[in-house]
């Protein structure tokens, strides 16, 4: 009986984690992917694998730091596989006005230049700016050194400047002529 009230205690621990943290951590998903299909399976695959190890985590202030790190790597795998890659094609034109609760304006055209970025930059872009993460935890949920995660967020940034219109830099918009 007794590892029937460690099954529920686990259970409930498991359950309040995961309905404090879930809309957090799906914005992070989201932001990742980029489509609420792919964020809702990348977070649902990152919960799984954390319930199953559940036990073996020490320090349960942490457990965001994990969940993000399984979403990069499940994330960059996915990427990786072929089949990813392949397109298919339909006789039906995709919708593309979706209202996106993320898009702000001029933050969804930068969003649409960020998802461009290779997936570590784009990683490491969206821990920076959009979880406001510091280096030394970008670096942690990587597993990268801090002084990659610098070197990917200027490289990612050299690109996004180079890529976006002039619209979007807020000093050329003429009133510096004060």
């Amino acid at each position: 009986m007794a590892a029937q009230d460690r099954r529920s205690a686990k259970d409930a621990e498991f359950s309040a984690y995961m309905s404090a943290r879930q809309a957090a951590l799906y914005r992070t998903a989201y932001l990742l992917v980029g489509d609420h299909a792919g964020a809702e399976d990348l977070l649902q695959n990152a919960f799984a694998k954390l319930y199953l190890s559940w036990e073996k985590v020490r320090d349960h202030g942490a457990l965001d730091g994990y969940v993000r790190r399984v979403m990069v790597n499940e994330h960059n795998s996915l990427w990786r596989r072929a089949w990813k890659r392949r397109e298919h094609s339909t006789d039906t034109i995709p919708d593309t006005g979706v209202l996106d609760e993320y898009d702000d304006g001029m933050g969804g055209v930068l969003w649409s230049f960020v998802q461009t970025l290779p997936p570590r930059q784009r990683s490491v872009i969206v821990l920076r700016y959009y979880e406001q993460l510091s280096e030394a935890e970008i670096a942690d949920v990587l597993g990268i050194s801090v002084g990659t995660v610098k070197s990917q967020a200027s490289r990612a940034l050299a690109g996004l400047r180079a890529r976006a219109p002039q619209s979007l830099t807020p000093h050329e918009s003429g009133d510096d002529a004060r």
